[in-house]
C-alpha cells in the first residue's frame, strides 16, 4: 500500500530530504510537482525520520509542499522474451515505438550471487576480433574493462563485438551517450541483423545525470534473467566512468567524504557490486562483461580504473584505434588456450608476441638511425604483416583462420630454422606451399 508525505525538508541537486517515520532502501517514490507534472526517485538512505530520495530527474520546480508517495516498490522491469530487440531507458520502459513490455516485473536491485552457485570459467567467448581471441582471450563470465582515452572511438568496437560476439544474446547499456552516438547503435543493430537477440538499454547526455546510475543495474537485470534460462549472455556497458561520475555527484550532495580526487570511498564497492554479476550459473547460462572505462588524459591511476583494475580479471587498453598487444591482458585465457582451442593457440601467441617485441625494439633502433641486419629487416616486414592482418579492429576472421594466417605470417617472414616453435607443431601447420 503507497504511502503519502508533503513534509519536504530539502531539495539539494539530485536529491530530495522528507520527513517520514516510515522507509525502506531503494523503495520508489513518486514526487508530484505543484505545476502538474511528476519525478520518479529511490530512497538512498534514512536516519530516524530523515529520509533521502535520490530523484531520476531535475529537482527544479520542487516545493516543501510537493506530494511525495512512496509506491512500496523498487524500480522494475518486465522480463518475457518480449523484450528481445527492444531500446530501452534507464529504467526498463520502451524508448522505442514498440508496444508496453509485458511478462514478470523484476526488481532491478542487485545481489551479489551465492559463491556455490559459481561455475568454473572454461569456455572461451570468440568475437572473430584476431586482436582479442588470439592474443586476450574473452572467457564465458569473465568481467573485463576495456580502458582508453575519451577521444578513442570506442563506440566502434563495442559495436563490432556485439555484431561477431558467439553470445545467445548482447545487452548494450549506454550512459552519457550523445544522440548522434544512440542512431550509431540502432542503426548498427538494423544493418548488422542481429537487432533480435541485443537489448539497448540508454541514457542520453541531454538528461539528468543521475540517470545513468541505474542503467548498469538494468542492464543486469535482464542478464540475469535470459542467463537463468540458460542463454549465454554478453554485457556491453560504455562509459563506466560517466556512471561513477554521477553516484560521486549524487554522493557528495548527500554529505559523503571525499577522498581521492573528489570520489567517496564507495568508489571501489559500487563497481564491484556490479563487475561481480559477471557469472557461470553451473547447469545454466552465463553473463560475460566488458565495460569501457575512458582515463581522463590516459591516466590509469585515475580512481575509477585503478579501483577496476583490483576488482576484473585483467583489461583491454584501446589506444590509437588499435588494442595494445603488450598492456593489455586477459588472466582466464590460461583456462581455454590450448585445451578450449587449437593446440598450437599458446605456442604460436607466445612466438608472435615475443617477434613483434623485438620489432618493436628494432624500429627503435631504426628510428635512432642505427644499421639494420638483414634479420632487422624480417623483423620490420613481419611487424608490417602482423599488425595488418592480426591486429587491425576491422578483421573479422574465426579463430582457426587467425592461426592459420599467423603461420603463414612466419613463413613469409622467416625461415623454417629461424622459428623456434616445436617441431610437430611446425610439420603438423606450416604452409605446404611457399608463401610469396
Amino acid at each position: 500500500m503507497s504511502r503519502i508525505t508533503n513534509r519536504i525538508a530539502e531539495v539539494k541537486k539530485g536529491l530530495v530530504c522528507v520527513k517520514a517515520d516510515w522507509a525502506s532502501i531503494n523503495t520508489l517514490v513518486r514526487i508530484d510537482k505543484q505545476d502538474g507534472t511528476s519525478v520518479l526517485g529511490t530512497v538512498l538512505s534514512f536516519k530516524e525520520t530523515r529520509v533521502v530520495i535520490q530523484v531520476f530527474g531535475s529537482t527544479a520546480g520542487i516545493q516543501t509542499g510537493d506530494k511525495c508517495t512512496f509506491l512500496q516498490k523498487e524500480l522494475e522491469v518486465s522480463l518475457s522474451d518480449d523484450i528481445l530487440g527492444r531500446r530501452l531507458n534507464y529504467d526498463g520502459s520502451p524508448a522505442d515505438s514498440g508496444p508496453p513490455l509485458t511478462g514478470e516485473a523484476a526488481s532491478t536491485q542487485l545481489f551479489g550471487f551465492n559463491p556455490c552457485a559459481r561455475g568454473l570459467a572454461n569456455e572461451p567467448l570468440l568475437c572473430n576480433i584476431p586482436a582479442i581471441d588470439m592474443f586476450n582471450t574473452l572467457v564465458v563470465s569473465q568481467k573485463l574493462p576495456i580502458f582508453c582515452e575519451s577521444r578513442e572511438d570506442h563506440g566502434a568496437l563495442i559495436r563490432r563485438i556485439s555484431n561477431q560476439a558467439k553470445a545467445d544474446l548482447t545487452i548494450v547499456g549506454g550512459m552519457g551517450f550523445t544522440h548522434d552516438e544512440y542512431l550509431d547503435y540502432v542503426d548498427n543493430f538494423r544493418e548488422s541483423g542481429t537487432m533480435d537477440r541485443s537489448i539497448l538499454v540508454t541514457h542520453l547526455a541531454s538528461e539528468d545525470s543521475v540517470r545513468a546510475i541505474a542503467v548498469p543495474d538494468t542492464c543486469l537485470t535482464i542478464a540475469t534473467y535470459f542467463a537463468r534460462l540458460g542463454k549465454k549472455v554478453l554485457v556491453l556497458l560504455s562509459d563506466m566512468s560517466y556512471f561513477a561520475d554521477a553516484l560521486k555527484e549524487v554522493q557528495l550532495a548527500n554529505d559523503a567524504l571525499a577522498t581521492t580526487r573528489g570520489y567517496t570511498a564507495a568508489l571501489y564497492s559500487d563497481l564491484a557490486l556490479r563487475y561481480e554479476m559477471a557469472i557461470n550459473f553451473e547447469g545454466e547460462g552465463s553473463i560475460t562483461l566488458l565495460a569501457v572505462t575512458t582515463m581522463p588524459g590516459g591516466d590509469v591511476t585515475h580512481p575509477i580504473p585503478d579501483n577496476t583494475g583490483y576488482i576484473t580479471e585483467g583489461q583491454l587498453y584501446l589506444n590509437k584505434g588499435v588494442i595494445e598487444l603488450f598492456g593489455s591482458l586477459s588472466r582466464l585465457k590460461q583456462l581455454v588456450i590450448g585445451k578450449k582451442t587449437r593446440e598450437d593457440h599458446g605456442h604460436l601467441m607466445n612466438m608472435m608476441t615475443r617477434l613483434y617485441a623485438d620489432a618493436r625494439k628494432t624500429k627503435e633502433k631504426a628510428g635512432m638511425g642505427f644499421n639494420l641486419s638483414s634479420w632487422d629487416e624480417k623483423l620490420l616486414h613481419y611487424s608490417d604483416q602482423f599488425e595488418s592482418r592480426l591486429m587491425d579492429l576491422h578483421l573479422n576472421i574465426e579463430l582457426n583462420d587467425a592461426l592459420d594466417i599467423s603461420w603463414e605470417i612466419l613463413a613469409e617472414c622467416f625461415s623454417w630454422d629461424e622459428v623456434p616453435l616445436k617441431e610437430s607443431l611446425k610439420e603438423q601447420y606450416w604452409p605446404k606451399v611457399k608463401v610469396e
